[in-house]
């Protein structure tokens, strides 16, 4: 099989360079991945999961991997916040009739199953290092590591996520990310039996919802307008989360509200959503995921989007011979609307709830975005 570029360096460990580091191994190309993280952890509690990134889990490997230690489930439940089923948002099977149209898993567990391919499929993982500084020319980069390595690359794939050193170093003028307005709290809890795919209760302007992670596990989430991104007292979590819970007199929630302690694993975090105008790639660097398009979770299409990334870029560097800039550039223009389509409308959907907007709109958003992930990368 030929590849544009054979020899390959990604900057970040997270979801879309593991997933790069993946697929470019099974077309044959040598990668090296460096992970600043000398313990390549992830943190977070749960992640929810959309049939089009099922349909991305199966075309890396590791969607079995995801059913037996995730859980996927039919439908999404809208509730009135004193308990009743008002609707429920059908999740088309778009990774295949046999698999259901969503899902859920501890944010941890997917990092693992992912790191575990990486290793697998053979790509050099170094750990507690990342890049100190990189030169290229029109045949490929010279990069010198912060463990004191140097190497020559083909190709430098940017994967460092919102926060990203490489986009700073490639792009110094890229807008920076930009608070929504929102927050939102996670929290992982005893699943109960009744709880069997994801549910939400339609609170005015906070909005709470329950997702199965697996066999003995749910997270909670929980979204809230916060004027300001002031820091929060890890202290207080128990406390402000809580208090988010006590107007909505559904049982579940109220059952949901009483367990909350220290144990529940709750994680606050600002919302924040950055999107890059191409181009994404100058010569043989190229930038995915979080690093040009993050994006808040209304549409829980966050991984989504950057695994298919790196789906994409391999697919584009194998149908180019030793052509790197035909495939970057075929790259973006697959990836432009789609990605930029996700970020907009995930923030259009939190600015319509900070503000009690129309929700004709907020529902047709919603049916829009979800019908175009449906369709193919």
């Amino acid at each position: 099989m030929t590849l544009a570029a054979r020899r390959i360096l990604i900057i970040g460990g997270g979801f879309s360079g593991m997933s790069a580091a993946i697929d470019l191994r099974r077309r044959g190309a040598e990668v090296d991945l460096v992970e600043i993280d000398p313990g390549w952890r992830n943190y977070g509690a749960g992640i929810s999961l959309g049939g089009a990134t099922l349909r991305a889990l199966r075309q890396l490997g590791v969607l079995d991997a995801f059913l037996r230690e995730g859980s996927a489930a039919d439908g999404v439940r809208l509730c009135l916040p004193h308990g009743p089923q008002v609707a429920e948002i059908p999740t088309p099977r778009i990774a295949g009739p046999d698999v259901p149209g969503g899902g859920a898993m501890l944010r941890p567990v997917l990092a693992r199953i992912l790191a575990d391919a990486t290793r697998a499929s053979g790509a050099h993982v170094y750990l507690g290092c990342t890049f100190a500084a990189f030169q290229q020319d029109s045949e490929g980069v010279d990069v010198r590591f912060t463990d004191g390595r140097h190497s020559r690359y083909d190709l430098v794939i940017g994967a460092d996520g919102l926060y990203s050193k490489v986009r700073a170093a490639l792009f110094p003028d890229a807008p920076q990310p930009r608070y929504s307005g929102q927050a939102v709290w996670r929290a992982v809890l005893p699943r109960p039996p009744e709880i069997e795919t994801a549910v939400m209760w339609l609170g005015p302007r906070v909005k709470p919802g329950v997702n199965p992670v697996s066999k003995a596990e749910m997270y909670l989430f929980v979204t809230e307008p916060r004027p300001a991104n002031d820091h929060v007292d890890p202290s207080t979590f128990v406390e402000c989360l809580r208090a988010l819970l006590a107007d909505f007199s559904a049982p579940a929630l109220q059952a949901i509200r009483a367990q909350l302690d220290e144990r529940s694993q709750i994680i606050f975090r600002p919302l924040e959503g950055l999107l890059v105008p191409r181009p994404w790639s100058q010569g043989r660097i190229v930038l995915i995921g979080d690093t040009v398009h993050a994006t808040t979770p209304h549409l829980a299409s966050g991984a989504c989007i950057g695994i298919e990334d790196a789906l994409v870029l391999a697919q584009e560097l194998a149908r180019e011979d030793d052509n790197v800039a035909a495939a970057l550039a075929a790259f973006e223009a697959r990836r432009w609307e789609r990605c930029r389509m996700v970020v907009e409308n995930s923030m259009r959907l939190g600015d319509i709830e900070i503000g009690g907007g129309d929700k004709e709109e907020h529902a047709r958003i919603m049916r829009e975005s979800h019908a175009a992930l449906a369709q193919p990368i």
